[in-house]
């Protein structure tokens, strides 16, 4: 079990990490997920930044447990955006079939960063 842990705690930290640079390298696919009054590039490269923070932290061992809480707390913050993307008529996602798809997937990322968080606190 130790080592599905360790597998999950590295493509956990990988997925995030990535989704960080993303941030950098493609900012206009993030871009409509972003409130018309919040400052789009400050949200978008912040956002970007803790991403990386967090998924490197996950293999620090004296901060994998902060990191994976912290993950766990950012995806519990971007389920709203996704909860309005299904109702929204045009999806930032793409489509209404994707923003259905993408909804149960960040409830997979939250129960994902919990587990890793609990295996991080024995």
């Amino acid at each position: 079990m130790k080592t599905v842990l360790l597998i999950a705690r590295i493509l956990l930290g990988v997925f995030i990490t990535y989704g960080g640079i993303n941030h950098f390298l493609n900012p206009a696919l993030y871009a409509p997920f972003i409130p018309d009054f919040l400052p789009e590039a400050l949200v978008n490269y912040g956002s970007g930044i803790l991403e990386i923070i967090l998924g490197v932290g996950l293999f620090v061992p004296g901060y994998k447990q902060w990191a994976a809480f912290g993950i766990f707390l950012l995806m519990i913050a971007f389920l709203p955006l996704h909860v309005i993307d299904v109702f929204a008529a045009n999806p930032a996602v793409g489509s209404k079939s994707a923003a259905y798809i993408r909804l149960p997937v960040q409830f997979v990322f939250i129960a994902w960063a919990w587990w890793v968080w609990k295996d991080t606190k024995k």
